[in-house]
Parts: structure tokens; sequence; C-alpha cells
């Protein structure tokens, strides 16, 4: 095969584009995977302090009592990374970390400006453009959702 500029470069995109969908998001995955996981487990560990912050919950979660809400946070942060790490579910389980990331950001960084350090909405930000390709894309081919809807599509 003769290789000049155009066809090496459209025959390396091509590779990349291959190893995309099957590594693309699996480090998207693997990330928030780690960072919500960490989250859940000090939650897991800790105090439920949701009762000084309610009040700054979006509707509804102000309606909820803060002890279910407390209880639905700390399982999600700790059942969905999993679930990403198997790519199992993955639209699901970023669908729900992405609310959960939005009403935190709404309650404890908001009003904190953009910095990581002043507990800023930076981290949130971040969380949410990950998490929304999640959503929209799937896990990718690295995944039981993938092999799941190869599998029956051939049925």
């Amino acid at each position: 095969m003769t290789c000049n500029a155009k066809t090496c470069a459209t025959h390396g995109l091509n590779s990349l584009d291959g190893l995309g969908g099957w590594l693309g998001m699996l480090g998207i995955r693997l990330l928030l995977a780690y960072e919500f996981w960490q989250s859940g487990v000090e939650k897991f560990r800790g105090e439920n302090w949701f009762a000084d912050i309610q009040n700054a919950f979006p509707f509804p979660f102000n309606l909820v009592p803060v002890d279910i809400s407390w209880m639905i946070s700390t399982w999600v942060e700790l059942i969905a990374p999993v679930m990403l790490v198997l790519g199992l579910g993955t639209r699901f389980w970023a669908f729900s970390l992405l609310i959960l990331d939005v009403v935190a950001w709404q309650a404890v960084h908001a009003g904190n400006g953009y910095n990581v350090c002043d507990n800023g909405f930076k981290l949130p930000l971040m969380y949410l453009m990950m998490l929304i390709p999640l959503v929209l894309s799937g896990p990718g081919k690295l995944s039981i959702d993938h092999w799941i809807r190869r599998h029956y599509a051939q049925a």
C-alpha cells in the first residue's frame, strides 16, 4: 500500500476512531467512578450534614427529609461507581450522578465562585461535562452494556 499524506492521515485517524470506541469513554468512567466512590465512602463513614444545607437544595429535593436524601446520595455514590467501572446501566447511573451533581452544585458550591480551593463549582462543572457524554453516548465498547446491546441485537 502506498502511503501518501492523505491516506496515512486517514488510516491513522480511522485507527484512532476504532481505539476510541473501545477506550474513549473508559477513562471518563474510571475517573468519575473514583471521584464519586470517594464521596460515597466519606458519606457512609460520616455524619449527616444535609440538615445544614437542605434549604439550599433545589425544588423538589428540598422537600425530601434529610435522612432520606443522605441515604439516597450515599448509596448512589457507592453503587453508581461500581456500575460505571463495569459499564452496566451506564446511562441510568450517569444520569443519577448528574442529578446528584446538579443538586450538590446548587446547594454547596454555587455561592463559592469557581475556584476548587474555595469549594467552588469547578469540580461539579467538570463532573457535569463528563457525565453528559456518558448519558448521551453510553459507555463505549469496553462495557457490559455494549456486550448486552450487541448480543441482543443479533438475537
